[in-house]
């Protein structure tokens, strides 16, 4: 198992794993007990398990306390990864104790960690989730002719086999009516895929976040289709070997504790957080905030029944791509250490406040054109550069004003958001496809659906977001 007493080394120079393995040792005096994390410091709705965890130092400072507690002295070596596989096979190999990562991950990592007969692994908690689905989307080049997913048959596509990502990209061809054997799937990494698709030798890429709104945010790719089109929820969450919670029952609980700070603070400093996980992540803040920002990912760690049926439901694709064995659910799924903490700390399990609300959280009632800006309205938020909190906006029309008063008055406008206008996922405004009706401006995220308003509403018009900007007021 990784978790361990590290104790003075006998190296055995036989092979480069064990090495590494005494090299590790050879920090830690007698009488350290070393934690290892997987995690994936670019899969950002698992930062508060990840990226943002470990730049805070929580899981630290609660070994610390435990350390108070018990005599022992803890260290967490982090390891950083692209995709979920890799910590699944680390994890079967008792090298990592505690990982997170995306649904059918997890159910991989459930079901291989069975199969394998060493210590299986518990689901102990979520981390990001979004009921539509609009964490997963499929991407293209901006001067692409494909305008539908159905127009994908026959096409080449960039996905990591197994993924969340992938998992999309099949459902979403199924939801369309289109056979996914006439689809080439080329299994890749997310930046491969993300090369192949700037040089042409895919026309597309389907990945998990944050790699669809950073493809498009550097320029030149657009998206085709969005995972909130399928109205199916996605999540990542966190596992952690059964042995660990057998012989270390009070690091698991430190851990689970820590992601509750982690969550916590995203939910109450959304723009610093965005901040730190960039700094960390080596990504655009601009992207980290379109998707750990208020109205994008939820962070309740709670393991919710209806989230928990939803990975039920995937079964049927992990079947499908031969990555699976049977997994006993309830098995799996663990909440017991979680809702011991949550009692520990004198909180409700299922009383946690959700991403969707925290955007209010400093605001004005009112936004800047005199509309009450509630949590079902809010049309988007406007991020000025150096400033601490960004401009709510109750109405789609007034989000495209403020901007045009913040560069009126010489700001800077960073990013934009709105919310899309035929499923409500949250998007760039500048990246949107905007719809005029009258005196209405609709955002859409892929062109599909912006066609598809125009056809069913006479007199309707797509136009790009400068013109929007420019006719709000005119």
């Amino acid at each position: 198992m990784a978790i361990k007493k590290l104790t003075t080394p006998v190296c055995i120079a036989t092979l480069a794993l064990s090495l590494t393995a005494c090299s590790v040792e050879s920090l830690a005096s007698e009488g350290d007990i070393e934690v290892v994390v997987g995690y994936q410091s670019k899969t950002i709705n698992t930062v508060t398990a990840g990226t943002l965890l470990r730049a805070q130092g929580y899981f630290e400072s609660e070994l610390d306390k435990l350390g108070e507690r018990t005599g022992d002295s803890y260290r967490v070596r982090w390891q950083d990864y692209d995709t979920g596989a890799p910590i699944t096979a680390e994890m079967i190999a008792g090298k990592i104790d505690i990982g997170s990562m995306g649904d059918y991950p997890l159910l991989i990592n459930g079901s291989r960690s069975r199969s394998a007969g060493q210590s299986p692994t518990q689901m102990l908690s979520v981390t990001g989730y979004d009921s539509k689905g609009s964490l997963n989307s499929v991407v293209v080049r901006e001067d692409s002719p494909l305008r539908d997913i159905a127009d994908l048959a026959g096409r080449k596509v960039s996905a990591s086999v197994g993924s969340a990502g992938h998992g999309l990209l099949l459902r979403g061809l199924a939801q369309a009516g289109v056979d996914p054997a006439s689809v080439s799937v080329q299994n890749q990494q997310p930046q491969i895929g993300a090369s192949a698709l700037e040089s042409k030798q895919v026309d597309a890429l389907s990945q998990f976040v944050a790699w669809p709104g950073q493809l498009v945010h550097q320029g030149g790719n657009r998206l085709l289709y969005n995972g909130a089109e399928t109205n199916t929820p996605t999540l990542h969450g966190v596992v952690a070997t059964s042995r660990l919670e057998s012989e270390q029952p009070d690091v698991t609980k430190a851990f689970l504790r820590a992601q509750i700070e982690a969550s916590d603070f995203l939910e109450n400093n959304p723009v610093e957080a965005a901040e730190i996980v960039a700094d960390n992540a080596g990504l655009p803040a601009e992207v980290v905030y379109l998707y750990n920002g208020p109205t994008g990912t939820a962070f309740d760690p709670a393991l919710r029944s209806d989230l928990i049926e939803k990975l039920g439901d995937d079964f049927d694709y992990l079947n499908s791509i031969g990555e699976f064995t049977d997994l006993d659910l309830d098995e799996f799924v663990d909440d017991g250490p979680l809702r011991e903490v949550y009692g520990d700390l004198g909180r409700n399990y299922f009383d946690e406040p959700s991403a969707s609300a925290s955007w209010s959280i400093g605001q004005a009632e009112n936004d800047e054109c005199g509309n009450p800006v509630t949590s079902e309205g809010v049309g988007g938020e406007v991020w000025i550069d150096g400033q601490a909190q960004t401009r709510v906006a109750a109405t789609t029309e007034c989000l495209l004003q403020t901007v045009q008063h913040a560069r009126e008055s010489g700001e800077r406008v960073r990013a934009a958001y709105v919310r899309d206008g035929a499923n409500g996922a949250r998007w760039f405004a500048d990246h949107s496809v905007w719809v005029r009706e009258h005196d209405t401006f609709t955002p859409f995220s892929t062109e599909s659906e912006a066609d598809g308003f125009v056809r069913e509403n006479p007199g309707a018009t797509v136009i790009d977001f400068e013109t929007a900007v420019s006719e709000v007021a005119s």
